[in-house]
């Protein structure tokens, strides 16, 4: 399972949260907090590593700056104890100093970074007191659709999951190369067509967290958002279920109708789900438009067909 934080770090982590926030305020979303509020086991690592990397460069930048003012100060027209020699001077002490911090300070953050990129593996299940529910993602035009392969149901622009449990996704795209980010639960991903990438998050609290394409996809790519409805477990049953009593049906033409390009789709529920229909968008992807899947041939009624 990927680190978090420890309780023996909150009070130096709220000053530097408030110290990152007000430097990057004029670039951030007045909306959201994002990243700098984690709601999962991932997101809390990638903070911390956030955190970890800007605390290790400030060593080097902070006296930098304060050097600058220094001698910008000692070395004033007006100061007549400073020496000031024309000629040039070689100072092996002061190059030890300018080209060894610096080195280490990149050999620190590499190493810190290459290690948290390890345990932090998109694929790497993540430890939970609760089996995993698998989740499968596809990105359409310009909409997500979600499938529950477990429990037979899906879901457009919604995503719902028990807090505290594990989800596994499998994704890809049945259009252009697509990017699937929760910035409060962590781990960008690409979800490219014909492909499938695996990722494994977890949402620590009930609660509505926002999601986003992070890939420009044409159009529509500003209305493509999602949100992930974290709750109990008793709730996600009872979503469950009632999307099984009153959820359309996602078969083929369902589905077809669903892949046409569309902006600002609204959230929608399907009660029943086509057999193996992720597989099956991948296949017609890998195919193309005008070419029939391998599964499509082997449907009932496409045998001997040529």
């Amino acid at each position: 399972m990927a680190p978090s934080l420890t309780s023996t770090q909150p009070r130096r982590l709220k000053i530097l949260r408030w110290l990152l926030f007000g430097a990057a305020l004029p670039l951030a979303s007045c909306e959201r907090a994002g990243v700098y509020d984690p709601q999962g086991p991932v997101a809390a690592a990638e903070w911390m590593l956030f955190v970890n990397a800007t605390e290790i460069m400030l060593v080097v930048v902070i006296p930098v700056i304060l050097a600058t003012f220094g001698f910008a100060w000692w070395y004033r027209s007006s100061n007549p104890r400073a020496s000031r020699e024309a000629d040039i001077a070689y100072e092996g002490r002061i190059e030890l100093v300018v080209w060894s911090v610096p080195a280490l300070v990149v050999i620190l953050v590499g190493g810190v970074t290459w290690i948290s990129c390890y345990q932090l593996d998109p694929a790497k299940p993540l430890a939970g007191t609760a089996k995993p529910l698998p989740v499968e993602v596809v990105a359409l035009d310009w909409k997500w659709l979600f499938i529950y392969p477990d429990q037979g149901v899906a879901a457009v622009n919604q995503l719902v999951v028990p807090a505290g449990t594990p989800v596994s996704f499998r994704l890809t795209s049945a259009t252009v190369m697509n990017s699937f980010f929760v910035p409060q639960l962590g781990s960008q991903i690409y979800a490219m067509g014909g492909m499938t990438t695996r990722l494994n998050l977890l949402a620590d609290q009930p609660g509505d967290y926002p999601g986003i394409s992070a890939n420009f996809s044409g159009d529509g790519f500003a209305e493509m958002r999602f949100v992930v409805k974290s709750v109990p477990q008793a709730s996600f049953d009872d979503w469950v279920a009632a999307a099984k009593a009153t959820g359309a049906k996602l078969d083929d033409a369902g589905y077809a109708a669903l892949a046409r390009p569309s902006r600002a789709a609204p959230e929608a529920t399907y009660g029943t789900v086509a057999p193996q229909l992720f597989d099956r968008i991948i296949e017609q992807t890998i195919a193309g438009p005008d070419k029939p899947s391998d599964a499509a041939l082997c449907a009932p009624g496409q045998q001997g067909r040529s």
